[in-house]
């Protein structure tokens, strides 16, 4: 699975492709500059990686032959560990103009990939509604307080009962959980790994908890399969204006065979109530079908757009010249299917609601399909941005089985129907094209309490036309540090290592989804 520091999109109809049954080789084997037919099944693997990313790549032109590169030199005793060693080396050769650095670099973890990355079928299982965890993640608030981000419902976490907000003081029998990452605390990260390894690696866990309304209790859970419910929260705020707002946490952009009943009973329930608000709170999204982020834009957009271009997504000149002999013998592909006028998917106006304002709330777990969602809308109806910057990946990739792995590596990027695109440093909220207001997120509240501090952000704009700014200052720990308790921030990144950020594409147009053999 990703191990993953920061959040990611995805594109309609998820293209994972089933494993295949031996890696694929390219058709210059007998060349002495390229790879052998003779290796071990992880040498073989590490081939199909390379020569897979150098024909379908983004930005293939600036890969280096296989000869410079070596795919067979990356080695460890875990073989996903040596792949994801393969990749993160290999995505550091296209070079952004922009920023001369790599268009997958990773502020906070130079050298590794920001968006590419092998996957065992864990991310590929979640993203169609099955997980095996303890079904919740958690974030430091401040250096002694460890808060629970989210919790599924289903998950052994919500039948124990945890909720968004609780104080999590302490850890099978130990307190000592408090931040102390170089340059905090100790700076020896002990306790980091131990909170680390207990929720995201291991079977079992006991936790002492202190709600929010300081009522205790002990939390002792087991992983276990459940489904994914990605609406965490749906809900309806009458504003002091007497008019409605309505307010949905949507967490992942799973299948929309699971996702699109949920979304159409919440957004029937809006439309029903007149609200004249909405709030799409994507904080923790890192992304992923395509194809649902469509859905929910059609659910938002105003009618009138129907019909209209939505968003375009562009391949490299290999895939438009229609030479791709490796990636033919996963799918069947039509000759000028990766064209851009091939890819164009256009709005169709799903239910009744009407509004002509959204709110989307984001942090820098914020990434892929969720940043798609938002960008389709943008030169459409009044977009607010509200919370902290988000993960930025304008780019999207079908899943590729090589063996019983999956490739995961960006084979396209989306522009929207004003050609706003690239952003790569992701949304910030306020800046420059990105109306609304740059907050902390404020893991002290549950989902949907109008205190919570960006949601009374936006509550204070609905009401007044001005946003308030809560910006958390306590503890002795000045606003840099709380403001860096985002996805993109290597505190963060170092608790969860198995988040999801991707979007994954379907072939367009005309819903012809590439198909395996």
């Amino acid at each position: 699975m990703k191990k993953i520091f920061y959040l990611p999109i995805v594109v309609s109809l998820f293209l994972v492709a089933a494993c295949s049954k031996k890696p694929n080789n390219n058709n210059n084997n007998n060349n002495p500059s390229g790879p052998s037919k003779v290796g071990t099944t992880l040498q073989l693997i590490q081939d199909s990686i390379y020569l897979y990313t150098k024909e379908d790549y983004l930005w293939s032109n600036q890969l280096p032959s296989y000869q410079q590169f070596g795919p067979r030199t990356f080695t460890n005793p875990e073989d996903l560990t040596a792949l994801q060693n393969e990749m993160d080396a290999l995505s550091q050769y296209a070079i952004n103009p922009a920023t001369n650095k790599p268009y997958e670099y990773s502020t906070y973890n130079p050298g590794t990939a920001k968006y590419s990355f092998v996957d065992d079928g864990t991310e590929t299982s979640a993203l169609n509604g099955l997980k095996g965890d303890f079904g919740f993640d958690v974030q430091y608030n401040q250096i002694n307080d460890l808060r629970v981000e989210y919790v599924y419902p289903g998950s052994p976490g919500g039948l124990a009962g945890m909720r968004r907000g609780d104080e999590i003081t302490s850890i099978n029998n130990s307190t000592s959980i408090s931040y102390d990452a170089p340059g905090y605390g100790s700076g020896t990260s002990t306790n980091l790994n131990f909170v680390s390894n207990a929720i995201y690696n291991s079977g079992t866990i006991v936790m002492g908890i202190t709600r929010t309304d300081g009522t205790t209790y002990t939390a002792n859970i087991s992983t276990a399969n459940y489904n994914v419910n990605p609406v965490l929260k749906d809900t309806i705020i009458t504003e002091t204006s007497g008019k409605k707002l309505g307010y949905i946490v949507f967490n992942s952009f799973v299948s929309t065979d699971v996702a699109d009943p949920l979304l159409d009973a919440a957004f029937t329930q809006f439309a029903n109530q007149g609200i004249t608000d909405l709030v799409v709170d994507l904080r923790y999204n890192g992304g992923g079908y395509v194809s649902t982020a469509e859905y929910l834009d059609d659910k938002i957009a105003p009618a009138a757009k129907s019909g209209s271009l939505m968003y375009t997504s562009y391949y490299n000149s290999n895939l438009q010249n229609d030479i791709y002999p490796l990636l033919a013998t996963q799918f069947n592909i039509n000759k000028g299917d990766f064209k851009p006028q091939n890819n164009q998917i256009m709005f169709k106006k799903s239910g009744s609601l009407n509004v002509s304002r959204v709110f989307f709330i984001m942090t820098g777990q914020t990434a892929s399909a969720s940043e798609l969602t938002i960008n389709n809308l943008r030169p459409e109806m009044d977009v607010q941005f509200v919370g902290e910057t988000s993960y930025g990946k304008p780019v999207g990739f079908f899943g590729i089985g090589i063996n019983k792995y999956i490739l995961f590596t960006p084979e396209f990027y989306v522009q929207n129907s004003a050609s706003q695109g690239d952003y790569y440093a992701g949304f910030t909220p306020g800046a420059s094209g990105y109306p609304g207001v740059n907050d902390y997120d404020d893991l002290t509240k549950d989902w949907g309490d109008p205190t919570e501090g960006l949601l009374a952000d936006i509550l204070s704009y609905a009401n007044t036309g001005t946003y308030s700014i809560h910006k958390q200052t306590t503890q002795g720990v000045n606003g840099s540090f709380a403001n860096s308790f985002s996805a993109a921030n290597p505190r963060k990144a170092f608790l969860n290592k198995h988040q999801f950020i991707g979007m994954i594409g379907k072939k367009t147009p005309m819903q012809n989804v590439l198909k395996r053999k």
